[in-house]
């Protein structure tokens, strides 16, 4: 068996699905599935300097990397415009027994599906959040064109509809795709432990050992709910805190939470380390007190599932898709999209109510238990010998 995977971008800049694409390759090889990406060289508003046309090894996995238009309408720039990616799939879509298809709504992903559809070749899809109620309310029109033009014959051609939690595929069924589906969440590899994390972020900062620390990682983005989280800790009164900010987004919208943060007289308080990777990614997690995500929507939220593996408990809005099973876990924290109510909930957080580290622990043992790499890829090699073999798609993991 013999996959290709294809994704408008592996940059870290594009946040959790590229990471998790290049994660599921490498556990797919593990299960001896010959697994490759085939993607662009996007990298935001720049380009990645990797070799073009040519397969090579990226963050340990086969890659085809082709070259993205870059003109000045930056619209254009994220649509991933590649000619020469559709030039060789076309040329070598039969190398391939299967096509797993990453993200809709972007040249890459849209003439893969529309080439294989021609070709009446087998893919399937992972919308990765981009059929959700909040991403399809971002340029509303747009996309309603689009996916009654292109995307809705493209996702109903496919052979499966891959959704990383039940919620996603629940807020997708008004659009009554005739496609089957099958709900596999996505994975995380268990960090290194760090020894003394807690002290060695506190000597990062210049805090003090008893200074809670409350982190926000990830991408900089209007959907992540940084507009609701800081009004909210600004209503605490009487806590000793300080925020983290690790991540990056446009330099408008980053300017954006900078001003939030000096309007609620929280700039004292608030630490901005910019992209974080490997061991220091490890020990601003490890090192932390409470993960916080008051997102607007995730179809499944990567960073949480970092965060628990850690073994950090979390707090969360109820839009991130994880959120039920953080509640039927009891590792952290859900609240709803309102400001009071996340104040409550950092309130009792930082109030000690609840043991902050036995929710950790749970949140450890729920992943080592359920999330691994490993078991997701088997979970989708089931998915891909049932569209081989033209057997009923399993539906629910």
């Amino acid at each position: 068996m013999k996959i290709l995977h294809i994704i408008p971008s592996v940059a870290p800049i594009r946040g959790g699905p590229s990471r998790a694409v290049l994660e599921m390759v490498k556990a797919l090889q593990r299960q001896g599935i010959e697994s490759e990406i085939a993607t662009t060289n996007d990298n935001g508003s720049g380009l990645l300097e990797v070799p073009l046309e040519q397969q090579v090894t990226y963050a340990d996995v086969p890659v085809w990397f082709f070259p993205r238009l870059s003109p000045g309408i930056a619209a254009i720039r994220e649509f991933a415009v590649s000619w020469s990616l559709t030039n060789w799939l076309q040329q070598h879509l039969y190398d391939y027994d299967l096509l797993h298809i990453h993200a809709i709504f972007s040249y890459p992903s849209t003439i893969g599906m529309a080439i294989a559809r021609q070709h009446n070749h087998p893919y399937l899809v992972s919308p990765h959040g981009l059929l959700n109620r909040w991403s399809l309310k971002q340029q509303a029109l747009k996309k309603q064109i689009y996916l009654k033009l292109i995307e809705q014959r493209n996702l109903n051609s496919s052979k499966a509809v891959h959704f990383t939690a039940f919620a996603e595929a629940q807020e997708t069924a008004s659009l009554k795709l005739i496609a089957p589906s099958s709900v596999i969440p996505l994975g995380i590899t268990s960090p290194a432990v760090i020894f003394k994390a807690r002290e060695k972020l506190r000597q990062k900062l210049k805090l003090s050992d008893s200074q809670p620390i409350l982190l926000f990682l990830g991408r900089i983005h209007p959907k992540k709910g940084l507009d609701l989280l800081i009004p909210a800790l600004a209503n605490l009164r009487g806590y000793q805190f300080s925020l983290v900010i690790a991540g990056e987004g446009s330099p408008d919208y980053e300017q954006e939470v900078h001003r939030l943060i000096e309007y609620h007289n929280l700039s004292d308080r608030t630490y901005w380390l910019g992209f974080v990777s490997g061991v220091e990614k490890d020990i601003v997690l490890q090192g932390s007190d409470l993960f916080v995500l008051t997102s607007y929507s995730e179809n499944f939220g990567i960073a949480v599932l970092e965060a628990l593996a850690a073994g950090l408990p979390v707090l969360i809005s109820d839009e991130v898709a994880l959120s039920e099973v953080v509640r039927q876990h009891q590792v952290g924290y859900v609240t709803s999209l309102d400001i009071r109510h996340i104040s409550e909930a950092l309130n009792q957080a930082l109030a000690g109510e609840t043991n902050l580290q036995q929710m950790g622990d749970w949140g450890r043992q729920l992943i080592l238990e359920k999330y691994t790499w490993d078991r997701i890829a088997s979970n989708l090699s089931e998915v891909y010998t049932a569209i081989l073999k033209r057997e009923p798609i399993p539906t629910l993991y």
